[in-house]
């Protein structure tokens, strides 16, 4: 796994990324995306960060919220509409897509950016992938299959909770 800032340069921890979070606390939320099973992470997480370490955190993966986002704007906006509608500077958004190509992942973080929201990526497959280098803290998981990329998300995430909780 590689952890880089927006520029590329590589990060020796996870500090950053646990600090960002703890920064929210009482003041701020946290947003996470995904899709297929990067939304099943999403919703895990969402529920974690509020009730294992206290920060007030959604998730943008509502079928109603979808489908409704999807149907009046469109598939590759539903995410960016979301986050223009539910969110405030400061607050963070973690991306999460295996592949690091989806539209909708990509133009949500860039909402979150023109936003002023605090930006955590989460990646896998190719080094080269759109959402590797976009956020302002991002993980990549140098995997080529689904399971691998999915699974190293899952406990990453778990890790910064951890941290986040007991710090």
């Amino acid at each position: 796994m590689k952890i880089t800032d927006r520029s590329g340069e590589e990060l020796e921890s996870l500090h950053e990324v646990i600090e960002t979070l703890k920064s929210v606390k009482g003041k701020n939320k946290i947003a996470l995306i995904g899709n297929g099973g990067s939304a099943a992470i999403a919703s895990h997480y969402a529920q974690d960060f509020t009730k294992c370490a206290g920060l007030r955190t959604i998730n943008f993966n509502d079928p109603a919220l979808l489908t409704m986002l999807g149907n009046d704007f469109a598939f590759e906006d539903i995410f960016a509409k979301a986050v223009e509608m539910y969110t405030d500077p400061n607050d963070v958004l973690i991306a999460i897509s295996s592949s690091g190509n989806s539209q909708n992942i990509l133009n949500a973080v860039i909402a979150a950016r023109n936003k002023g929201l605090k930006t955590i990526t989460l990646s896998g497959f190719n080094t080269d992938n759109k959402l590797r280098l976009l956020g302002d803290v991002n993980m990549h998981v140098p995997a080529s299959t689904y399971g691998i990329v999915e699974s190293a998300h899952f406990v990453l995430l778990h890790s910064i909770l951890d941290h986040v909780t007991n710090s």
